[in-house]
C-alpha cells in the first residue's frame, strides 16, 4: 500500500510463503495475497513484495503467457509488484538452508544472470508509477572471502548489473534499483564495512572509471548512474543483533550517501540477561533450518556465532553476565515472545526516523520464520500475523501523527 506523506509503498515479504518453484510461489499468491489486502487495504491498490527464485526467473522469462497470467492477476485483485526479492537463489522452504542460502554468491555469472533476469521481468510486470528494487545478498558468505581478488571480482559483477539496469531503463523507460542486504556473517555485515565497501569499492575514483569502463560510458556519467541504481536493503533486524544503534546506522548510510532502497522492518529474539534457566527454552528455537547467527555480549565485548546452539554452549562453558541477540525473525508487533524480549525497539527508532524525514520510498516486513517459529508462541494463523504486523507499522508512521 502507498503510504501518505512521502512515507512510501509498504508490504509483506511473500518469502515467508512456499515459493520455491514459480508453480509455488503463484500459488501462495493467489491463496494469501488478496485475503491480506481485504483486511488492510480493501478500498486501494495493495503492494506486492514478490519472492522470485532462480527456477521462477527462468520460468517467468521463457513464457510470456506466465507474465501476462501474473500481470492479469495482480490487475484484477488490486496488486502492484514494487519489490522482488532475488536474495535466495535455490530452495528456501522445507529443506536445510543455512550458508546455502548465499550461494551462488556474487563472484559467480549464475547470480548476475539471475539478477538481470528479474531486473527484466519486473520492468515488465511493476506499473509505471514505480521503481521497482530488488534485494540481494551481501556479496558473498564471508568465510569464502580468501583475498582481495574475490571482493574484486564481486565488485565487477555488481558494476556489470548497473550496467544492465541503466540499458534498462534506456530501452524500456522503466528504472530498477539493485540493492544489498547486509546480513550477519557475509562480506556485508556491519554498517561500517557497508559505507567502506561503497566509500574504497563504488565511490572511490578507481570504483567510478571501473563502472564506466564495464558499461561503456564516460567517467562524467559514472557516478550519477551508480548512485541511481545501486544501494541497500537496511535490515533492522540484522543490525540489531550486532547491537547496533540503529539510528545512528542510518544516519551513517544518509551521510555516506548510499541510498537506501529498502528500509526493512524486521525483529530478533533478544535475551537482556541470559540465564542456565533459560538455556532450555532457548533451545527450541535452534531446531531451524536458517541461520540463527548469535552474538553474545559480555563484559563490554561482543562475540559472533554462526547459530544459536554454538551460542548457548559457548555460554554453558562459560556462565558470566551476558546480553543475547540471535538473527531469528520474530514477529514485529510482539515486544515479549515467551519469557523473551525482542528487538521491536530497533524497529520503533528507525520508524520514527522515517516519519519525520522519510529514507526509504520501499517499506517490507519480514518475519520468513513464521513456519518455524515454536507452536505454542502461534496464536493465530499466517493471515493473521501479517495482517497484525502491517497494522502495527502502518499505526506506527500514521497512526500517531494523526492522534
Amino acid at each position: 500500500m502507498l503510504l501518505p506523506n512521502g512515507l512510501g509503498h509498504l508490504s509483506y515479504s511473500t518469502l515467508v510463503h512456499l515459493g520455491d518453484t514459480w508453480a509455488e510461489m503463484n500459488a501462495s499468491l493467489r491463496e494469501f495475497l488478496p485475503q491480506v489486502k481485504k483486511r488492510v487495504s480493501p478500498d486501494a491498490p495493495f503492494a506486492v513484495s514478490l519472492r522470485i527464485s532462480a527456477a521462477s526467473a527462468k520460468t517467468l522469462t521463457e513464457s510470456a503467457q506466465e507474465k501476462q497470467e501474473l500481470a492479469a492477476f495482480l490487475a484484477s485483485e488490486g496488486l502492484y509488484v514494487y519489490t522482488v526479492n532475488a536474495f535466495p537463489y535455490g530452495p528456501f522452504k522445507g529443506q536445510t538452508v543455512m550458508e546455502k542460502v548465499y550461494e551462488p554468491d556474487w563472484t559467480s555469472e549464475q547470480r548476475v544472470e539471475y539478477t538481470n533476469q528479474v531486473a527484466d521481468i519486473l520492468a515488465e510486470i511493476s506499473p509505471a508509477t514505480v521503481n521497482p528494487s530488488i534485494q540481494t545478498a551481501p556479496l558473498a558468505f564471508k568465510p569464502n572471502v580468501a583475498d582481495e581478488k574475490y571482493v574484486d571480482t564481486f565488485t565487477r559483477n555488481v558494476f556489470r548489473v548497473v550496467a544492465h539496469l541503466r540499458e534498462l531503463e534506456e530501452r524500456t523507460g522503466r528504472r530498477v534499483k539493485l540493492a544489498i542486504e547486509p546480513e550477519p556473517a557475509c562480506y556485508l555485515e556491519t554498517t561500517d564495512e557497508t559505507v567502506e565497501w561503497f566509500e574504497s569499492r563504488i565511490y572511490s575514483r578507481a570504483g567510478i572509471a571501473e563502472l564506466a569502463q564495464v558499461a561503456g560510458i564516460p567517467v562524467s556519467e559514472a557516478e550519477g548512474t551508480v548512485r541511481r541504481y545501486l544501494g541497500v536493503v537496511f535490515d533492522i533486524g540484522h543490525q540489531s543483533v550486532g547491537f547496533e544503534n540503529i539510528k545512528e546506522s542510518l544516519g551513517k548510510l544518509v551521510a555516506a550517501g548510499i541510498p537506501i532502497f529498502k528500509l526493512q522492518e524486521a525483529a530478533s529474539l533478544w535475551v537482556e540477561d541470559l540465564t542456565q534457566d533459560k538455556l532450555e527454552a532457548l533451545r527450541r528455537f535452534t531446531d531451524t533450518i536458517y541461520l540463527s547467527q548469535t552474538s553474545l555480549k559480555q563484559n563490554g565485548a561482543i562475540t559472533k556465532f554462526l547459530n544459536l546452539g554454538e551460542a548457548l554452549d559457548a555460554f554453558e562453558a562459560s556462565p558470566v553476565k551476558t546480553e543475547m541477540r540471535t538473527h531469528f525473525h520474530v514477529p514485529v508487533f510482539l515486544e515479549e515472545l515467551g519469557p523473551f524480549r525482542t528487538t521491536r525497539f530497533g524497529v520503533v527508532d528507525a520508524l520514527q526516523m522515517h516519519r519525520n524525514t522519510p529514507l526509504s520510498d520501499h517499506l517490507e516486513i519480514e518475519t520468513y520464520t513464521w513456519d518455524v517459529l515454536p507452536p505454542e508462541l502461534k496464536t493465530g494463523d499466517i493471515v493473521e500475523y501479517v495482517t497484525r504486523e502491517l497494522e502495527f507499522v502502518r499505526d506506527q508512521l500514521v497512526g500517531e501523527a494523526n492522534d
